[in-house]
């Protein structure tokens, strides 16, 4: 592979979207955005803390999109812990976490097993001014799911009504996974 003598910059460090129009210029795209796609949907952890730790010497800041792809790349990698760590350094570096670092971070402490840490954030959510969405709720009754822990995961899916959040099938089917797990679930919903 060539190697490439751009500078990172702004642009170059977020995190790409998922779809097939770039939003950056056709000069920087491919070779930068490839890059930044493998770190965060490889979740090569390591790179992209050392990317985010990078910015800095580079005269390029920080912000939600690159915290977040950060802790997109530790989720990915079951390395809930420095996922943990990300989001309590972004108030330090004068960064807000946005719904999408909430959904994120709700998601690696999920796939880490830490239900509890995933409902907390949740909680978290309005007194930061940030309100969850269904993609939210879903990350947390999954983690509730992956745990064995049917009741919270269903006060969660009663919460989404309350909260004008309408579940979707993949908030219905965590939920009902996390039901498979005992009868008295069953005598909960009948």
């Amino acid at each position: 592979m060539k190697e490439s003598t751009l500078a990172p910059n702004q642009e170059s460090l977020r995190a790409p979207s998922n779809c097939c129009v770039s939003p950056y210029p056709k000069s920087i795209s491919k070779p930068i955005l490839h890059s930044t796609t493998v770190v965060q949907k490889g979740g090569q952890w390591q790179l992209a803390l050392n990317l985010l730790g990078l910015m800095p010497e580079a005269r390029v800041v920080p912000n939600q999109i690159t915290y977040s792809a950060a802790i997109s790349a530790c989720e990915k990698s079951g390395q809930w812990q420095l996922a943990l760590i990300l989001l309590s350094l972004m108030p330090e570096a004068s960064v807000v976490p946005d719904q999408i670092t909430y959904n994120v971070a709700i998601s690696a402490y999920s796939k880490g097993g830490q239900w509890q840490l995933a409902l907390k954030l949740l909680s978290l959510m309005p007194e930061a001014r940030v309100m969850p969405d269904q993609i939210t709720y879903s990350a947390a009754i999954t983690a509730c799911d992956k745990a064995g822990q049917w009741q919270p995961a269903l006060d969660l899916l009663s919460l989404m009504s309350k909260a004008s959040v309408v579940p979707d099938q993949i908030t219905y089917s965590s939920a009902i996974s996390a039901c498979e797990k005992t009868s008295v679930c069953f005598r909960w919903i009948f």
